[in-house]
């Protein structure tokens, strides 16, 4: 007999006297000591509990021991918990261990428990007890256990009690919050930080930084961390509420609302396009937009590189279902439509979940749908973006390895979806619908009935299935409520598809317009899994319940788009019963249907058994409150009602199914005819005691509560209400739905406590990420073995079973995932392991969610006037109950807070925000045999009053309650920050207004604040709740706070949060550690937004009775007499006494009392006067006097006056400071709110606006760390940027992602900037892991010395190598430029690699903490590892881009590089705020948007400054350090604010993307540059019909820093006629970036050059420039030293020290030393910084009128230059390359082998009349022929004709320029740049017909396969194997011979040969093409000799004969010898016969 044997020892750390009890619990068996009477601080147990046990004891399986304060007469106090799984235990058999307990909060406290446990797993087989026993406890009370002492614990329900998430007994519950709050929205309960446990009630309230792990660690003696049993840290974390479920805190409804959508699609180009000789066109189809590319002519590859845009404003929904189209169209114009060569579709979302929302430079696959056997008809290169608001796209520097003309490696598909998609049939069965509403009027009917006499069902429907943008239609049923169809519809599509919904939707015809009934959607991912282990979509049969608008009908629906699946639907519409598979098509098969169009047939019918067995439903309800009902809705009776599917809807549910009325017996009363008798009790109950069903409450009139708000008189009566239903029973579905959802909502809980633990700075999350992960891994297991016992149920559908296997499998992978993540946690590893935990969260969720329906939702409807005004909608597995526990919907048999919204579009906006009602609702839904338990969840202390009379088996219609309690709540509101502005002034007059139970109470109003201090107490007194004492301690009611904003007239709306109070009851003592309770944030929501967050604690105590009452009420609950009790004096004087009102200002008004308001400490402020900018007009008058005024905590100061704004907008005084009483804890300090007004005449004040600063934290000024070297005694500032560093911590990364930061000790350290290894220059940034900051650089510059070497090693070699060598002369700003982006490529492409390596070093260092190797070693392999990384990387990288001329290095050559950002300066180094801040000014009401995106649009200007704050007093050490100036406080060494004269260069390079403007789907951008007064149009310089214009241009504006300091870059598009449109804008903050330290004027060049393409910009060389660095940081330096060193304090740097100038002398110099040094500058100690190098930034184009999308990116960059410095050189030429003149030369020699196309006339012999044409891509008007061959009769042509093709090329972009106008009426020439591609084709010519095309070949020029030496060794695989074979280029090469393929496409199009042409391609420039002239065919100058033809070749028109001759004779002479043989043989018989007779008759007659 196994056994499990636990010996409970010792409990220790108690805290006070008592008497204590111990309860042990194995699976889910609890055992108790006995009580341990009157013992101090250990209590001794000494006793042995024993568990027979019959199966092994599981590794997952736990043990929970609870210790209680035990009490005769009261409740039992838990003290706290331990719990402990029983791996070790399983392994061992033995374990002895101490360990500390955890409390309500899993915070563990001091107190300790010593147990001992064995477990002895025996031979002996025989055990007395199964496991199902232990399972389900069972449910008689009285039966195997003793329950006895349970009753005094707690009256909580029994359930199975193995699962690991078992509430802790008697425990607040923690809820689960919101979104992903800072503070939890809701911190129900968790009423106090982790520490005050262990504290004594003198200490003030202060969060300390420290963990319940180090507690442990305390306790366990020191051990590591880790190794403190697992038990502890990871018990089981969160508690599910026993009586009480969770609230949902967001109100509006966000599925419906339309936004937002830009879909851009490039269209690239086309490549083998299957068809000869076309002329293609692509359209670019979504929903039901059309857009057409334009039409290339004869070529199978057209390049379009066309852009277009749709707008879309639609709600998500709608959007993501609609379908991309992209199709080729084969020659089509205005008079042919075309014809379809192949589509490509997918839908939208596809595209929006893919990462960036994008798809970048993909191949379509095309196919065609009319002929589904045939393959690919080509593919097409397309960019496909989808940007919702707020989404930016990066247009990716791609960094792909694969080349993007390897096709199959590219293509347009998501991940994990094969290349070769295979077609397949989808059958969408329908079989029938129930339940259908009235779609007629009943005026109609009645008109109908009158004449016709028939009563008829009035809806006539038909289903819709949409799917991938084809639609199919069932036939119609005449007028039925049930209509049967049995028909199924047929798609046919490629497999897997990239659509992901199907759509079902149940229409109901009419002869005007049809309208939807239901929709439904099927999501495939749903119901298939494409696993090795998947399955093909399958579904059912199975019902789906749809749901839309109420059912009464009514003409024109409000709510008509619910019907169509917008929105959530707010009534049952109708059930359809439907069934899905798909198969995949065998495509050789000989029978199969071609065409793709839908199909649709009949089908058989299916049993009724099918979908289940019909079960009886019992749905019951209790309305325990119903408060906060609007006043809207006026004072009439209002009744709730509850329906479930059309059971229980009165008003206008329709007949029930008729299936069901065959179910039940005869004779029982019809449900309908109940269903019409409201609540009428006197229905005789038959002999069964059948249920009526009760759905309603009966009417009430509503009492007032306040001005806003009625509530309903539940006091000691709630109604219940109860509903029989029918259904087939798949619960098990449901059930299996729920255990994943409680895995999921224990994980977001775990989740967002992490994520909390995070935000607010507290000490581990790893640890409590690891508990999530370990219960999470726990929970896997646990649904595994729960789910098993499902997995061979009969009666149930394939999707059923394979769900089942594949939910099995993904959970059982996840839990093994979990735990391997789980060792991985650590401390800098948190955050990207808690994305992984992110993405399990996020797979339960999708896996919870079950694709076939069973029981449709249960609905709750507010009635007033028999109207329906507010529902809510609960989910039935929410509330199905089952007895295992898990299985059991999170809601069933518990009260939950309901809040009732407005349906449909009504609930949009401010009305979805406000509260319709708010419900106390209890809910149970389940089977009707297992009723008996439906009141146990209920709050105790209530009788049942039934309907009838004698129903004994009747639910109750109302339930009294008995048991009162009375308590009073203390709101302690405190303040509320970053609330919702709602007044024009931007900011509000907020007052809160607190509800709980049927009271609410108001705070008093702030004015003109958005982060009020309230500091105010409010008083609930008597507040009566019903229900046992110790229930509602558990579960207190939730407390609703609305805040509102104070008009004249009524109050306006502005946010809304929920929060529990923390409970005394009447026994308990008022003191630590949860009273006083500690403040918290609770999370403020308005719809679905955060707008805020409220500072509060709320206690709810109960008011003593006297002990009378105390009698009654114990007697009343435990049916047993109690003796006389004593109690002390009763009454109000037991509570914690109120202190009275404080403030004799603020009245009665009582404030926040003492031990809960926070305590303070004294502060300094200082804050930096900088200046106002771009202040807007307030009340149309200019803002002329401004003033800003700060304010935090009450006190403030006020900056000097701005005497007048247009001259100076800067502030005379820049530092003041005041001193403020603030908390000491950083997370309570209150936000310090910026204002400026306007002081006009007559002493009055304008606001202007506002700006809150809702966290200090970042301007906290810490006091440098003494122990640290002595260089690094930085200060430090708490400021992203600022942190100058602690400078013995370890460097750390400066903001710019390409920082370069090492940590090294103190002392002279050496940088040497000579690369040893001849490794490539490589910029690149490998960021190490995240244990150290460091970066390691590898930067190999060569100087220019090594250069030298290098040349002249060359010159000794021969003149072979001088090739190689880059010519400097070549070299311009535009080489510098490619280089730049290729190395941006690259390093994105090791980033990529990098990160791939970071994740193997992971496993590395896991390894090495084990074997304790130190970091470092590491860090330095990683670095190496990541040098050869990249050496093998660069070697790879073929075809990299050309950017110096004409010959693509094989090497790279060296050129000095830029670096070019692929975003805003600004984000690379963090705003240019380094210490200067700019604080957006607001005004006017927040938008009612979800993100606030209108924001913008209420900025009134800016206010730049900064803030500084410290504890006072400070230490001596900073105020006594040299030039320390006092005015200055902490803001010293800043430069002064008097205006300065700046010449602004800016530098535009091209801008891409850009967003169409014209009509045409181009633009005609130019640039306007806008700088305060000065504005600088480009507008004659537009180009032409260009999205990707090069500029290339600079320009000057002289400016006035601070007047004019807003750059404005505009892109315009150029209009013939009317006013030009703007494209978009992007603004730069000029003034942030000239101050900055990071020395943002002029970027700092890699390399110093006095002339050539990289000349030096600045007009300070760098040596001044780093002298004046030093000079302004105090450092020492800089001091040159011979041999190339330099030493800049304490840091010693090497660098060449020769220069050559222009003449190419040497003169010695520093500024390479000193260059070195500024590159380098983020080294320096203390004052180092990342100095902005030279760059290109790119910036994003917005435009004003469609916020948040982007419309474009610019290239650009800005210099700056103070005017009082010497002046600054000339601009830089970056005009775009001019495209360099060239000609080809091609001639064709021969052709050979050529199909032969005709036959002869005469003879019928094969022959060709061969010519081949030439022509370059994009040139096809241009295109030349040769003359023609005739009668080839084998294929062979002689041509020696010469083709011309003269064209412009851009040698660096390898594209060729063309210009010409689009069409006639194009007003100028367009510019289209396309690669050079050479195509030659071969034809045959005819006379009178169309010529014939036979083959054709295309030449990429810059890489083409070599041609053949012979024409035998010229074959298809030049072409198929084009990747492996070697390539050349014509412009490197100059001149080619050889033979080439031709090629075509057969029927199966596969390739084949058509022949073979010999050509010479000969490329010459201009200037040589002058020099030496040719002509074009045969002609001067430098004529070809004519071709040696065959006579055959001639015109046989000219020598008829001699060509006849040689036909004729050639080929048939023997034929003709023969055939005159023959005739003379005729001949002679002929003459024979002939004569015969006649000399016969001679002879006879012997004539």
């Amino acid at each position: 007999m196994m056994s499990l044997v636990v010996h409970l020892k010792t409990v220790a750390h108690l805290r006070g006297k008592g008497d204590r009890i111990a309860k042990v619990t194995f699976r889910g068996l609890p055992l108790y000591s006995r009580v341990a009477e009157n013992c101090g601080e250990v209590a001794h147990f000494n006793e042995t509990f024993r568990w027979p046990i019959a199966s092994r004891l599981d590794q997952n399986e736990m043990l929970e021991v609870q210790v209680y304060n035990y009490s005769k007469v009261f409740t039992n106090r838990l003290v706290g918990t331990f719990c402990m799984v029983l791996q070790k235990v399983a392994e061992e058999g033995h374990l002895e261990l101490t360990d500390t307990l955890i409390d309500d909060n899993n915070m563990s406290i001091k107190t300790s428990v010593t147990i001992d446990i064995r477990y002895q797993p025996m031979d002996g087989t025989g055990g007395m007890w199964s496991d199902g026993e232990f399972l389900d406890v069972p449910d008689d009370r009285d039966g195997m256990f003793a329950f006895e002492t349970d009753s005094l614990l707690s009256g909580q329900s029994h359930g199975s009690g193995t699962s690991p998430g078992r509430s802790l007994q008697g425990s607040i519950p923690t809820f689960r919050k919101a979104g992903r709050g800072v503070f939890s929205a809701m911190k129900l309960g968790k009423a106090k930080s982790s520490k005050d446990d262990h504290k004594r009630g003198d200490e003030p309230a202060i969060l300390e930084m420290e963990d319940l792990d180090k507690k442990a660690m305390r306790l366990a003696g020191m051990l590591e961390p880790d190794t403190i049993s697992l038990a502890s840290v990871t018990a089981v974390t969160t508690n599910v509420s026993n009586k009480r479920s969770k609230p949902d805190i967001k109100m509006e409804p966000s599925s419906g609302r339309p936004v937002d959508y830009q879909i851009s699609i490039t269209v690239i180009e086309a490549r083998q396009l299957i068809g000869l000789n076309m002329d293609p066109v692509v359209c670019v189809e979504v929903g039901d937009d059309k857009k057409y590319t334009s039409m290339k002519e004869s070529t199978n590859c057209p390049y379009y590189n066309e852009y277009f845009v749709f707008d879309f404003h639609v709600p998500p929904d709608v959007m993501f279902d609609k379908i991309i189209k992209l199709s080729v169209i084969h020659s089509k114009n205005l008079l042919r439509s075309g014809t379809l060569v192949g589509t490509f579709k997918m839908d939208v979302g596809t595209v929006y979940s893919q990462p960036e929302h994008q798809f970048y430079h993909k191949w379509a696959i095309l196919s065609d749908p009319d002929d589904i056997t045939a393959g690919c008809k080509g593919y097409v290169k397309c960019d496909i973006a989808v940007v919702g608001k707020g989404d930016n796209i990066k247009t990716p520097h791609k960094a792909n390895e694969t080349d993007e003309d390897d096709i199959e490696g590219n293509l347009l598909l998501p991940e994990g979806i094969p290349a070769e998609r295979q077609w397949a049939r989808f059958y969408v069965k329908i079989h029938r619908a129930e339940g259908l509403p009235k779609m007629n009027t009943s005026i109609m009917a009645n008109v109908k009935k009158a004449f016709i006499g028939e009563n008829r069902d009035l809806v006539d429907p038909y289903v819709q299935v949409q799917f991938s943008g084809q639609k199919g239609k069932t036939s119609v049923q005449k007028s039925s409520y049930e209509p049967i169809w049995n028909e199924q519809v047929i798609f046919t599509e490629l497999f897997p598809p990239l659509c992901k919904r199907i759509k079902v939707q149940i229409r109901d015809s009419d002869k005007v317009n049809d309208v939807a009934i239901g929709t439904h959607f099927i999501d495939l991912r749903k119901i298939s899994n494409d696993g090795d282990k998947g399955f093909l979509p399958t579904l059912g049969p199975a019902w789906v319940n749809m749901y839309g608008s109420t059912r009464q009908y009514t003409l024109m629906d409000e709510h008509q788009d619910l019907n169509d699946g917008l929105g959530e639907g707010v009534s049952f519409r109708a059930r359809l019963l439907i069934s899905v598979a798909v198969e995949i098509l065998d495509t050789t098969s000989p029978e199969i249907i071609c065409s793709t169009d839908v199909q649709v047939e009949p089908v058989s019918n299916i049993s009724e058994s099918a979908t289940g067995k019909m079960e009886e439903f019992f749905l019951f309800g209790s309305f325990l409150e119903a408060t906060m009902i609007d006043r809207k809705i006026g004072d009439k009776p209002i009744s709730f009602e509850i329906t479930i599917g059309n059971y229980g809807n009165h008003i206008d549910g329709v007949s029930k199914s008729s299936s069901v009325k065959k179910k039940k017996k005869e004779g029982e009363n019809q449900e309908e005819e109940n269903e019409l008798i409201q609540n009428s009790s006197e229905d005789e109950a038959d002999e069964d005691a059948d249920l009526t069903s009760v759905s309603s409450t009966p009417p009430m009139k509503p009492f007032i509560t306040d001005r806003n708000y009625f509530h309903l008189p539940y006091f000691e009566k709630k109604p219940c209400v109860y509903i029989k239903s029918w259904w087939q029973d798949q619960r098990r579905r449901l059930y299996n739905s729920n255990m994943m959802d409680k895995i999921a909502d224990k994980l977001e809980e775990g989740l967002n406590d992490v994520q909390e633990v995070i935000k607010t700075e507290k000490a581990f999350p790893e640890r409590r990420l690891r508990g999530v992960l370990e219960e999470l891994s726990i929970g896997c297991s646990r649904y595994v073995t729960l789910a098993n016992k499902d997995v061979n149920l009969a009666g149930r559908t394939k999707l059923d079973r394979e769900r089942l296997k594949s939910c099995m499998r993904e959970m059982d992978s996840m839990g093994q995932q979990a735990k391997q993540i789980r060792t991985q946690v650590k401390k800098n590893t948190v955050k990207e392991k808690l994305k992984l935990a992110q993405n399990f969260l996020q797979r339960l969720r999708f896996l919870a969610d079950e694709p076939q329906h069973s029981i449709p939702d249960v609905f709750i409807w507010m009635m007033s006037n028999n109207k329906r005004i507010a529902y809510a909608r609960i989910p039935s597995k929410d509330i199905l109950y089952s007895v295992v526990d898990e299985e059991t919907g999170k809601d069933c048999g518990k009260v939950k807070a309901v809040f009732l919204k407005l349906p449909g579009k009504k609930g949009f906006g401010p009305a979805g925000w406000t509260v319709q009602a708010k419900l106390e609702l209890y809910l149970w839904l389940g089977l009707n045999k297992s009723r008996k338990n439906f009141l146990h969840g209920l709050p105790n202390g209530f009788e049942e009053i039934r309907a009838t009379k004698m129903g004994h088996g009747l639910p109750p219609v109302t339930l009294v309650y008995d048991m009162k309690q009375v308590f009073q709540l203390r709101a302690h509101m405190y303040q509320a920050r970053s609330l919702f502005a709602a007044d024009s002034s931007g900011l509000s007059d907020p007052f809160a207004r607190v509800f709980f139970s049927s009271q609410s109470q108001v705070t008093e109003v702030l004015n003109e604040t958005l982060c009020p201090t309230w500091d105010q107490l409010l008083v609930f007194d008597d507040v009566e709740l019903f229900g046992e004492a110790t229930e509602l301690r558990d579960d207190p009611p939730i407390i609703v706070v609305e805040f509102y904003d104070q008009d004249t007239g009524k109050a306006e709306f502005i946010g809304r949060t929920f929060a529990k109070p923390t409970i005394k009851m009447r026994d308990e003592p008022y003191g630590p550690p949860r009273f006083p309770p500690q403040l918290e944030y609770y999370q403020i929501y308005r719809g679905n937004s955060i707008a805020g967050e409220l500072l509060a604690a709320f206690e709810l105590l109960q008011i003593p009775f006297d002990a009378e009452e105390i009698r009654r009420a114990l007697i009343a609950v435990h049916d047993f007499a109690v003796p006389q009790i004593k109690v002390g004096q009763g009454g109000r004087a037991d509570l914690p006494p109120l202190e009275g009102p404080t403030d004799s200002e603020r009245g009665p008004i009582l404030p926040v009392p003492l031990g809960i308001r926070p305590v303070l400490s004294r502060y300094r402020i200082e804050v930096l006067f900088w200046g106002l900018r771009d202040l807007k007009r307030i009340n149309l008058a200019q803002v002329d006097r401004p003033r800003v005024d700060i304010e935090c905590a009450g006190r403030g100061v006020q900056s000097a006056l701005i005497q007048n704004y247009k001259k100076n907008p800067n502030f005379s005084t820049l530092v003041k400071w005041f001193e403020v009483d603030l908390p000491e804890n950083e997370l309570l300090h209150p936000p310090l709110n910026i204002r400026v007004v306007d002081c006009r005449a007559f002493g009055r004040y304008i606001l202007v606006g506002s700006h809150a600063v809702s966290t200090l934290r970042h301007y906290i000024y810490s006091p440098p760390d003494k122990s640290c070297n002595n260089w690094a005694t930085a200060a430090k500032l708490m400021n992203g940027y600022m942190v100058l560093t602690n400078g013995c911590s370890q460097a750390r990364s400066s903001p710019s992602l390409s920082s370069r930061t090492f940590s090294r000790p103190a002392g002279d350290v050496s940088v040497s900037l000579e690369a040893e290894p001849p490794i490539r220059k490589m910029d690149t940034v490998v960021k190490l892991d995240a244990m150290s900051d460091a970066v390691v650089k590898v930067d190999m510059n060569e100087d220019e010395s090594d250069k030298e070497k290098k040349k002249k090693k060359k010159k000794k070699k021969g003149g072979a190598e001088e090739e190689e060598e880059t010519d400097e002369r070549v070299l311009d700003w535009w080489s510098k430029y490619f280089a730049s982006i290729e190395t941006l490529k690259e390093n994105l492409r090791s980033q990529e690699a990098a990160q791939a390596e970071a994740e193997e070093r992971e496993d590395l260092e896991i390894a090495a903490e084990a074997a304790d190797i130190r970091p470092d070693d590491l860090h330095l392999k990683g670095s190496k590892m990541k040098e050869r990384f990249k050496e093998k990387k660069s070697s790879k990288q073929k075809r990299s881009q050309a950017a110096d001329g004409s010959e693509k290095r094989p090497p790279k050559a060296r050129v000095d590089e830029l670096v070019v950002y692929n975003r805003e300066l600004e984000s690379e180094y963090g705003n240019f705020e380094d210490w200067l801040h700019t604080f957006n000014l607001y005004r006017g009401k927040a938008g009612d948007d979800d993100e606030h995106a209108l924001d913008d649009d209420r900025i009134v200007g800016r206010f730049k400054g900064s803030l500084c704050m410290y504890k006072v007093p400070l230490s001596q050490e900073i105020t006594r350090e040299a030039g320390y100036d006092p005015n200055m406080g902490m803001f010293q060494s800043i430069p002064h604010n008097d205006p300065i004269h700046v010449l602004v260069r800016v530098y535009v390079v091209r801008a891409t993307d850009l967003h169409p403007a014209d009509i045409n789907g181009k633009a005609d951008p130019y640039v306007v540059i806008k700088l305060g007064k000065s504005e600088v149009k480009d507008k004659e310089n537009y180009i032409s019909k260009q999205l990707n214009p090069v500029f290339g241009k600079s320009f000057d504006i002289e400016a006035t820093f601070p007047m004019e300091s807003m750059l404005t870059v505009s892109v315009y598009d150029w209009d013939l006629v009317g006013t030009d449109d703007l494209i978009g804008e992007t603004k730069i903050d000029l003034e942030n970036r000239f101050y900055s330290k990071f020395r943002a004027t002029c970027g700092i060049a890699s390399n110093y050059s006095m002339h050539g393409y990289n000349i030096w910009r600045d007009p300070m060389k760098p040596s001044q420039i780093l002298a004046k660095l030093c000079k302004e940081g105090k450092i020492d330096g800089p001091h040159y030293g011979p041999g190339g060193k330099v030493k800049v304090a304490n840091r010693i740097f090497t660098g060449p020290t020769e220069i050559e100038d222009e003449n190419g002398l040497k003169k010695q110099t520093e500024e390479h030393l000193a260059l070195s040094v500024l590159n380098h500058w983020e080294e320096i100690p203390r004052v180092g910084c990342k100095l902005v190098p030279e760059h290109v930034e790119t910036r994003p184009l917005l435009n004003p009128d469609k916020p948040g999308i982007e419309q474009g990116r610019l290239e650009m960059w800005v210099d700056m230059f103070p005017m009082d410095m010497p002046a600054p050189g000339p601009a830089i030429d970056i005009s775009p390359r001019k495209p360099k003149r060239y000609e080809l030369r091609v001639i064709i020699w021969n052709t050979d082998e050529v199909i032969l196309e005709d036959d002869d006339y005469f003879t019928g012999e094969k022959s060709s009349d061969i010519f081949v044409r030439g022509w370059l891509k994009g040139q096809q008007e241009d295109k030349q022929d040769t003359d023609v061959h005739y009668h080839s009769l084998t294929g062979e042509g002689n041509f020696n004709w010469r083709f011309v093709f003269p064209f412009d090329y851009l040698v660096a972009e390898e594209k060729i320029i063309i210009s010409k106008k689009e069409s006639m009426f194009s007003w100028d020439e367009t510019e289209y740049k396309i690669p050079p591609r050479l195509t030659m084709q071969v034809w045959d010519a005819d006379h009178f017909s169309a010529d014939d095309f036979l083959g054709a070949i295309e030449l990429d020029l810059n890489r083409f396969p070599r041609g053949a030496k012979t024409a035998k060794q010229c074959n298809l695989d030049m072409i198929r194997n084009e990747q492996e074979l070697p390539t050349i280029s014509i412009f490197k090469q100059k001149r080619v011979k050889g033979w080439w393929p031709f090629v075509a496409r057969d029927e199966n199009d596969e390739m084949e040969l058509t022949g073979k042409v010999e050509a010479e391609l000969h490329l010459v420039t201009a200037e040589e093409a002058e020099k030496s002239p040719v002509g074009l065919g045969r002609n001067e100058p430098d004529p070809l000799e004519k071709p040696n033809r065959p006579d055959t070749s001639l015109m046989w028109f000219l020598g008829p004969l001699k060509s006849l001759r040689y036909f004729i004779w050639h080929n048939y002479r023997w034929l003709i010898l023969k055939a005159l043989g023959l005739i003379l043989l005729l001949l002679m018989l002929g003459l024979f016969l002939y004569s015969i007779p006649g000399y016969l008759v001679k002879k006879i007659l012997g004539a």
